[in-house]
């Protein structure tokens, strides 16, 4: 498993978000407008869901963000 991360152009409103993909890789994508601290605290919390297998949970996506809060 590799983890990639990119920086790209999103509304201030998605900070981050991270794509798993047919190779068993996850793909960050983080909000290029973010200040430097808030692109680091928005990588780790992608990096916890990664860690806590989120992402083959059948919990809701808000079910996942509030037990994560």
């Amino acid at each position: 498993m590799s983890i990639f991360i990119r920086e790209m152009k999103m509304p201030l409103t998605i900070r981050a978000f991270t794509v798993p993909d047919a190779n068993g890789d996850y793909n960050i994508y983080i909000n290029n407008d973010l200040s430097d601290e808030a692109k680091k605290k928005s990588l780790n919390h992608e990096k916890m869901h990664i860690e806590n297998n989120d992402f083959s949970s059948s919990e809701l996506a808000r079910t996942i963000e509030k037990n994560n809060e």
